[in-house]
């Protein structure tokens, strides 16, 4: 690992110095990882990793295999121990991948059959159908907060730059930013970035740009009551943690789960840190909707009426207070389904 590190950083042309101030450490410390007298924590992988453009992946399990050789050394029941752990760590994965239930399978397999389906159709989509349903999305998502314009409304604003009567200049606000935020989550897309903390304290910055400049891209320092809610989101010394947690649970699930769970999930996770004063829902829903795409899929849009808002808040809810996601995976999940439904009956031929 220590040689991966070295020359990862020289091919970025940094100093120890400056990744040291880059990770928030002592230059000594950068030097000692690169020596292999010091280990980083697995904290300091996941921002390594991202600093350094290495795949986490790789970086883990290097860090893992130091790791276990400084335990056991050269004992002679070292291998015989290995084994047995070996063994124990795929009963618990056998045993983890049973927790998707019936119901919530057979709605994956259904998406997947669609998913084949869309691929075939591909070559019909059109720039048009694409922004008139990312139009919807904006509508839809923030009509989930409370913004009143309407969808033809929301199109005048965006598309033709006009001032709707009566109408607050956050409303107009909260269109505008969602859509540039859209188009930023589709230029990530098609780049292949990787999620990580930067490119979500962008997407946030975005959709409170000009709403609250001081707390765009930037987490909470206060404590928040989410209305309507029972829950309690964390202090906000806790959020700084909980985030550097939620980007470690992305980079460790992100090759191993079925991307819709893996998108509900990250969103679910998301907006239960709630690491922001405001604009946690607009910017989970898009996280979740980076990972749909990135994944080949379609933006799975959650309606804004209120059989559907309630579904989904209460499906949150019992997420959160009861730590029961079974409900807001399955919610998503039919989102994903009837999203893609409707689009290959727009593209179909």
């Amino acid at each position: 690992m220590k040689t991966l590190l070295k020359n990862a950083r020289e091919k970025k042309g940094l100093k120890t110095r400056e990744l040291a101030h880059l990770l928030e450490i002592d230059q000594a410390l950068v030097s000692k990882f690169e020596s292999g007298t010091r280990k980083p924590t697995k904290e300091q992988i996941l921002k390594l990793a991202n600093l350094l453009e290495i795949d986490y992946e790789t970086l883990m399990v290097a860090w893992l295999k130091e790791k276990i050789l400084y335990e056991i050394g050269d004992d002679n029941l070292a291998l015989k121990a290995l084994k047995v752990a070996e063994d124990e760590i795929k009963l618990n994965k056998k045993s983890s991948g049973k927790l998707t239930s019936k119901t919530l399978q057979s709605v994956l397999d259904e998406i997947n059959i669609l998913k084949s389906k869309l691929d075939q159709y591909r070559q019909y989509d059109s720039y048009r159908i694409s922004q008139a349903l990312e139009l919807e999305y904006t509508f839809e998502s923030n009509r989930i907060e409370g913004n009143t314009l309407t969808l033809r409304e929301t199109d005048l604003v965006i598309n033709e730059g006009l001032t709707i009567s009566g109408k607050s200049m956050r409303e107009h606000l909260e269109a505008i930013n969602h859509q540039e935020a859209i188009a930023y989550i589709k230029h990530l897309m098609e780049k292949k970035t990787v999620i990580n903390e930067r490119e979500v304290l962008s997407i946030h910055n975005l959709i409170l740009r000009g709403i609250h400049p001081e707390d765009a891209g930037r987490y909470r320092k206060v404590q928040v009551m989410i209305k309507g809610s029972t829950y309690m989101p964390p202090q906000p010394y806790m959020v700084a943690k909980d985030m550097e947690d939620f980007f470690i649970w992305y980079e460790t699930h992100k090759n191993s789960l079925h991307p819709v769970v893996l998108a509900a999930e990250m969103h679910e996770r998301l907006v239960t840190i709630h690491p922001f004063i405001d604009g946690n829902g607009r910017t989970s829903r898009l996280i979740m909707n980076l990972i749909l795409l990135q994944h080949g899929y379609v933006i799975a849009n959650i309606k804004g009426d209120y059989e559907n808002r309630m579904q989904y808040y209460q499906s949150l809810e019992t997420a959160q207070v009861h730590s029961n996601k079974e409900d807001f995976l399955l919610f998503i999940a039919q989102i994903e389904k009837e999203s893609l439904e409707r689009y290959i009956t727009i593209i179909a031929p």
